[in-house]
């Protein structure tokens, strides 16, 4: 398929990008609690006019083109009103675990401690992350998706979320 064809056939300008640059491309990863997934799902769907990329029990994520983001949305009992315990965490999702890698030499360049976690699943998919902690102590993670769908772990009932 054209590259024409293919943006005009698709609409995913984001992928086409993705497809068409040369180097990392990343995208910030914002996590929010909510105390309603259904209501959540609904509101985020209209409000980035795109439609939810994966939905568990409890979970969902979107894939935004516009802006580069990915939402993921946790419900919790405890989420209140307004800002207060909105945020369940934040990072930066690469393309490859060679992107990892290369931000965990660059942080660690940086004077920075690093933790690596290769391997793990969380917000039901397989990835390869590392993370740094902010001075007010904000844990922000790098990650790539190894695999977005791990065989097996919800027929096993694992709960496998970063919450």
């Amino acid at each position: 398929m054209g590259e024409k064809t293919h943006r005009e056939a698709t609409g995913d300008w984001y992928a086409w990008c993705l497809c068409k640059r040369k180097g990392t491309v990343a995208r910030v990863q914002l996590a929010l609690n909510v105390s309603d997934l259904d209501t959540a799902v609904e509101f985020y769907s209209r409000a980035f006019r795109t439609a939810v990329h994966k939905r568990r029990p409890g979970y969902a994520n979107f894939e935004i083109a516009d802006p580069p983001m990915k939402l993921v949305l946790f419900e919790v009992d405890d989420r209140g009103e307004g800002s207060g315990n909105a945020l369940n965490h934040i990072g930066i999702e690469v393309q490859t675990t060679e992107d990892v890698g290369e931000q965990d030499v660059a942080l660690s360049d940086a004077g920075l401690a690093v933790r690596r976690d290769d391997g793990v699943v969380c917000c039901h998919a397989e990835q390869d992350k590392i993370y740094v902690v902010d001075p007010d102590g904000l844990e922000w993670e790098t990650y790539a998706v190894t695999d977005d769908s791990p065989d097996g772990l919800d027929l096993l009932g694992i709960n496998n979320c970063c919450a």
